[in-house]
């Protein structure tokens, strides 16, 4: 099931961020590998999306997937 979210920040250059669920759950890191995967350029800081997470390679805990502009 989809989450709801807010973009917390995304630094297009370095090409990552996070992203703020609803609820106030811990922020879900969020790769422009997700993005491109999706079809979106980049995220604003402040915008309303939905993802669905997964569990990262490296461990370091979920990362954002499936994201699309709430």
């Amino acid at each position: 099931m989809a989450i709801k979210g807010v973009v917390k920040f995304f630094n297009q250059d370095k090409g990552f961020g996070f992203i703020t669920p609803e609820g106030g759950a811990k922020d879900v890191f969020v790769h422009i590998s997700a993005l491109q995967a999706a079809g979106i350029q980049t995220l604003r800081d402040g915008q309303e999306v939905t993802f669905d997470t997964e569990a990262d390679r490296m461990g370091k805990g979920p990362k954002a997937v499936n994201i699309s502009a709430a």
